[in-house]
């Protein structure tokens, strides 16, 4: 088996794995892993931008405030503190490494800044409505250039690897991790002094998603089965407004739009959400999901429709260049036709337990991005935040990692190669299909945008029988890509199912109709699952959990 050796290993290629690079790269010798092309990653497709107090009249504060507004007693203040005062300073950093936010036409440098639900003020900044790729586009382009940084694509992880698993002495510590190359099939091992997991969402757990195929929940799946704690993982945030037509595949239609002014209709054509939040489109995207939701199933309309129509084609086509573009496509002018949404599964704020700096419960183990969490979101995550954490968090986690060296470098250890046994290659390839379908139609009827405590528990009655037999399926056949994204996404369904069963109240993006809403006045408090089995067992068989 090969073994690939260097000092930081970077799993996933978004937005945080880029920029965490990025920032070691005049440090230390990166290589970064991504799963399938370098770039694909939940960042590609934020049209949004990323919110960040810069305005005259904006502050840090009024940030704050909306971000604790929208986490319902769960965020912590001192982490969304840190994270929202230092966002100007990143944005400009952004800026210096070529990524461009859009300026008022004709204001000079003043940007045009969008609106979007629960917040106060317009402090989102955005590259047009295509700003994750625009992002990615410059950051890959920065980080190729870097000569110690080396891009592996195609490299899916199976497994990290640690001290305690080898059964070395000492404190136990990640020394890297076990890949699949995709186009080979070739297994090699890579050994890292530090390892960053910054590989993104889980929205592929879910039947309906606006989630890229890569977001099947492999860094938190990672992270669990070497035994670190998983927090708050049964707040699935539900973009309200996915597009819904049949030639459309998780096609997102931008927050920014309500953020403009477009209205949510029901099938009857009445305006509704005002019914629901005195805010209307721009209350908190818990409240909207949850509003549309309550109207299609009351009125058994299959989608809802957002009108911009009020807004003239030069400015639809100025600002949401990209979302005009698809929608004309699909037969739709959003100058003159309202558009059909409905919600579908669109960020995780819970995840891998980590500090603003990435660091985790293991040593040289780090999480950055949207697998960890962090406490900024707590029980509803503010729109376009999301970015701002990446940014602000890679940077501090490649500066607690500098700063490791500095004190020294761990000594390295063997992994021992793969071993196959007697794994043969699989010709059921069907059975992997059938349970993929069946994992995310089960997330979706049962732990969805609303709950029941009888619905979570035929779902985990449900989820851990299709655990043990993709893990008979996982013993018998040779590794493929397909196999360990149907095993990581089981195992978060299992983490989400449990974790909501633990909330026995109604709390941001957890609804249940068996609970009342927690008081406002009360703090909630975290739910933390706290027992993985601990990582690989043997070579032959990595972890299985």
């Amino acid at each position: 088996m090969r073994t690939v050796d260097c000092d930081v290993l970077v799993i996933g290629s978004g937005l945080a794995g880029l920029l965490t690079a990025h920032h070691l790269s005049l440090h230390a010798d990166v290589l970064v892993a991504t799963k399938r092309e370098a770039g694909e990653s939940n960042t590609r497709y934020a049209q949004g931008g990323i919110a960040c107090a810069i305005a005259p009249d904006d502050s840090v504060e009024s940030h704050i405030e909306d971000t604790l507004a929208a986490g319902a007693g769960l965020c912590r203040p001192e982490v969304v503190r840190a994270i929202a005062a230092a966002g100007p300073a990143r944005i400009r950093e952004l800026e210096s490494l070529g990524i461009r936010f859009e300026r008022r036409e004709g204001s000079g440098e003043e940007y045009d800044l969008g609106r979007e639900g629960g917040h106060s003020r317009r402090r989102v900044l955005h590259a047009g409505d295509i700003t994750g790729e625009e992002m990615i586009h410059v950051l890959l382009d920065v980080v190729g250039r870097k000569p110690r940084v080396s891009i592996r694509p195609h490299w899916m992880a199976i497994d990290l690897v640690t001290t305690g698993w080898l059964k070395r002495p000492g404190t136990n510590r990640c020394v890297g991790a076990y890949f699949l190359d995709r186009r080979t099939g070739e297994i090699l091992a890579v050994r890292a002094g530090w390892t960053v997991l910054a590989t993104g969402g889980v929205g592929k757990v879910y039947l309906y998603t606006t989630n890229p195929d890569v977001a099947t929940g492999d860094g938190i799946a990672l992270g669990w089965r070497v035994g670190l704690p998983v927090r708050n993982m049964e707040f699935i945030q539900f973009h309200p407004t996915c597009l819904y037509h049949p030639d459309a595949k998780s096609f997102l239609i931008s927050e920014a739009v309500r953020g403009e002014g477009a209205r949510l209709l029901n099938g009857a054509g009445e305006a509704f959400a005002v019914r629901y939040d005195p805010r209307g489109e721009l209350a908190p995207r818990d409240i909207v999901a949850r509003a549309i939701d309550h109207e299609m199933k009351t009125r058994g309309d299959p989608c809802v429709w957002l009108d911009i129509t009020h807004k003239p084609a030069d400015f639809l086509m100025r600002r949401f260049p990209n979302i005009y573009a698809r929608c004309l496509k699909l037969g739709i002018d959003m100058a003159r036709d309202r558009i059909p949404v409905v919600p579908a599964a669109h960020y995780c704020c819970g995840g891998l337990e980590a500090s603003v700096d990435g660091r985790t419960a293991l040593p040289n183990l780090f999480a950055v991005g949207e697998v960890a969490c962090t406490g900024l979101h707590g029980a509803n995550r503010l729109a376009s935040n999301s970015l701002l954490e990446a940014v602000v968090c890679a940077r501090n986690t490649a500066e607690a990692i500098v700063a490791e060296m500095e004190r020294g470098r761990p000594e390295p250890v063997p992994i021992p190669d793969w071993a196959v046994g007697d794994a043969v290659p699989s010709d059921e390839a069907v059975v992997v299909e059938h349970n993929w379908n069946e994992v995310r139609i089960c997330m979706w009827d049962y732990v969805g945008i609303v709950r029941t405590n009888k619905r979570l528990e035929r779902a985990l009655r449900r989820i851990r029988n299709l655990r043990l037999e993709i893990r008979q399926y996982y013993k018998q056949y040779l590794v493929t890509a397909d196999v360990l994204e149907l095993r990581n996404i089981a195992a978060v369904a299992e983490l989400i199912v449990r974790c909501a069963m633990l909330r026995r109240e109604s709390r941001g993006l957890h609804y249940s109709l068996d609970y009342p809403w927690a008081p406002s006045d009360r703090p909630g408090e975290d739910t933390v699952l706290l027992d993985p089995p601990g990582g690989p067992v043997s070579p032959p068989l990595p972890g299985w959990a």
